[in-house]
């Protein structure tokens, strides 16, 4: 028991440092990604540290493997290094004992990956998107800002000197807009000035009422204009596009959803999420046979071979998944076949080598004694 908590410690403590740096860069990059959809009016501020919370464990599910994987490399490197595995070997430590010490911490890891690959990285997907297409937090005056020139996304350049009610009344509004070039009509200019705004909504559209202002209007490179004066102006707002909603809407879905459906996609779906908990099992015996090294070697030497093994991986399984969807695969067979391939991977690199080494040696024994 000294052993195995001595070794699941420094797999542990390894893995919450990895992925607690791999996890600030990418909820970094993907946060400066949010702040820019801010930033030109495509996605409401209020809402971004709430998309973050909901995303967190759609990001643990890529993040936590890696980390454990890594983990086990930097651990155990470190430990062959060292010259303490040399030691525990020398005390009798098999490398059956070592596989069952490191695949007790490796279940553990699955079992929490399982919780949140079936239950909880759903659910937020589903939150993230409700909110994401929301017309209040998408649309481009329901993320204007008091004082600020704002672009929406159909070009369209807009301004408003105040905002109350929830941003829902404004005062001194300024838009504009460039209506291209067609066939047969030419380019057309579009200035509005009005005193107060009021975004109006009706069933499932949005409309922008203005009062008391002035609409000009100019067509192509003429410097004459014309110009109308109005009380009450209504047009309705179209949505804007966010390329934040990248996420398959599969992806949304409740595992019981899916265990319901015989959908080809819906099976697909599903055994993604469950090999998101079986890969970590098998990534700890790829893992534990990589890191056998020594103090001439280093303890990174199997870091870029193992990192290439575990990206291939992924990228099989995501290849299979598509396959899947596409009909191409069948779901009997589907993404187990490669979480076998690895598994014997792992298996015959982890024994493989000591079974070598092993008929060598009684095969140099039988020479010296003839």
């Amino acid at each position: 028991m000294i052993a195995f908590r001595y070794l699941a410690r420094e797999v542990m403590v390894a893995m919450v440092a990895v992925t607690s740096a791999v996890l600030l860069i990418i909820m970094s990059a993907r946060f400066v990604r949010y702040l820019a959809e801010a930033a030109v009016g495509k996605l409401s501020g209020d809402v971004l540290l709430w998309i973050m919370f909901y995303r967190l464990p759609g990001f643990f599910e890529l993040i936590l493997p890696l980390g454990f994987f890594i983990a086990i490399l930097l651990a155990y490197g470190r430990l062959y290094v060292e010259s303490e595995m040399v030691v525990l070997t020398a005390c009798g430590f098999s490398t059956n004992r070592l596989l069952v010490y490191t695949l007790i911490p490796a279940l553990f890891i699955a079992l929490v990956m399982s919780g949140i690959s079936l239950y909880l990285s759903p659910m937020g997907m589903n939150k993230a998107q409700q909110i994401l297409s929301d017309p209040k937090n998408k649309n481009g005056f329901g993320t204007l800002v008091p004082g600020r020139f704002q672009v929406a996304g159909s070009g369209r350049v807009s301004y408003v000197e105040g905002l109350h009610n929830h941003k829902k009344d404004m005062d001194n509004v300024f838009m504009a807009q460039v209506v291209p070039r067609s066939k047969g009509k030419a380019e057309e200019i579009s200035l509005i000035f009005a005193k107060t705004g009021k975004i109006v909504e009706k069933e499932d559209s949005r409309y922008l009422e203005l009062g008391n202002g002035y609409r000009y209007v100019m067509k192509g490179n003429r410097l004459d204009y014309s110009s109308t004066g109005f009380e009450r102006f209504g047009t309705r707002l179209d949505e804007a596009e966010s390329v934040l909603e990248d996420s398959s809407e599969l992806d949304a879905l409740p595992t019981s959803a899916l265990l319901a459906s015989s959908s080809l996609a819906h099976s697909a779906t599903l055994q993604w999420r469950i090999s998101l908990s079986l890969i970590i099992p098998i990534v700890a015996i790829i893992a534990l046979s990589l890191s056998k090294t020594n103090h001439r070697q280093g303890r990174y030497v199997k870091m870029l071979p193992a990192i290439l093994i575990y990206l291939i991986y992924l990228l099989l399984l995501n290849a299979g998944r598509g396959a899947i969807e596409g009909g191409k695969l069948s779901p009997v067979y589907g993404l187990w076949v490669i979480h076998a391939a690895f598994l014997a991977l792992g298996l015959a690199m982890l024994y493989l080598p000591g079974a070598w080494q092993r008929m060598r040696y009684n095969r140099n024994s039988r020479m010296q004694v003839s």
